[in-house]
């Protein structure tokens, strides 16, 4: 979990129960949001891409379940970068440049920068553009001699970064909090493809949650307090609000799971009764028990993201895990 922008297309496709209400209901023009909501409850099964979780209102419910008990991949990282830091910044060298993606709220990549010699600049790119400025606002203020320059974007898209400023070391990636076992394995290869072709000559440090006991899994994303529930429901608080769609929040449940064979989280938001739920003038129906899946979290072997790392064109290089062995950090040379 976290900053997942898997964009898979999404193909247009009838539901099962679907009516155009009148002409004065007539579709308006919806955002990238709104077209992939549309796209995602016209589709069977329904789903819809883990990136939208991410405006402000998830962004702060996200760091409220970083800070749960039972959800241990982020102190597990942050363990592994700060005690491995030296060796890390061994690895980047010094005047780097720094790409995150994924931002957020730009708290892993503080350990970062306290380690590394002289960084040069930092770019942040993250989707929820208002979050991401507060965030490298603070930031700043607290490394004055940074050059901080966030990127409002979709990282899972080809994109042109800034060029390298004079006396630039090696230009590197962040990608911490297994935030690629929100793609599915296709993507998350083609993913780390891109990665690589924008990074040549550096080096990607990339976190990745590894496979364990299914009920410290089950625990992480189904928490006592229910802030990963709100935080998937915020997703259709997010439609009602941006989309002036209908959602009954009641009428939804949060569902996660963890799917062995294939090495998985799943998470759903659960339709609780027959419902219609209307959203740019068209009506979708749901059954009691139909759900709209809305994000997968894929846990990954040491040596299985280092294959998949090879594929894409990267040189894997030294792997830092906590003594559990709940969680890696791995170099990658690009």
């Amino acid at each position: 979990m976290r900053n997942p922008t898997s964009s898979s297309s999404l193909s247009f496709v009838p539901a099962k129960t679907r009516a155009v209400t009148d002409a004065s209901e007539a579709a308006a023009p919806l955002s990238e949001f709104g077209r992939e909501m549309q796209a995602g409850l016209a589709r069977s099964p329904r789903s819809i891409s883990p990136k939208f979780f991410y405006d402000v209102a998830g962004s702060q419910l996200f760091d409220r379940i970083c800070e749960l008990p039972e959800y241990y991949p982020t102190r597990t990282e942050l363990r592994i970068l700060g005690e491995c830091a030296g060796e890390i910044a061994q690895q980047v060298g010094p005047n780097a440049e720094i790409v995150e993606f994924g931002a957020g709220s730009l708290t892993k990549v503080r350990l970062l920068l306290d380690a590394l010699e002289t960084p040069k600049r930092y770019l942040p790119i993250d989707i929820s553009g208002e979050h991401l400025e507060a965030a490298a606002a603070r930031l700043k203020a607290d490394y004055p001699e940074l050059v901080v320059q966030p990127i409002a974007a979709d990282y899972t898209m080809p994109m042109v970064l800034p060029a390298p400023l004079a006396g630039a070391g090696r230009r590197v990636g962040f990608f911490p909090g297994s935030t690629i076992g929100n793609f599915e394995p296709d993507e998350a290869l083609a993913f780390l493809q891109l990665a690589a072709r924008m990074l040549r000559g550096g080096g990607l440090l990339i976190g990745v949650d590894l496979v364990k006991d299914p009920a410290r899994l089950h625990a992480a994303y189904n928490d006592a307090q229910g802030v990963t529930g709100e935080f998937n429901l915020n997703l259709l608080r997010r439609a009602n609000s941006e989309l002036n769609a209908d959602f009954d929040l009641d009428g939804f449940s949060h569902a996660a799971f963890y799917n062995a064979p294939r090495r998985r989280i799943e998470m759903h938001l659960v339709s609780r009764r027959a419902q219609s739920v209307c959203l740019n003038g068209e009506r979708f129906g749901f059954e009691e028990g139909e759900t709209i899946h809305t994000e997968y979290s894929h846990k990954f072997t040491v040596e299985g993201l280092r294959a998949l790392a090879a594929r894409a064109g990267f040189r894997p290089g030294a792997v830092w895990t906590d003594p559990e062995r709940l969680f890696s950090v791995h170099w990658l040379a690009a």
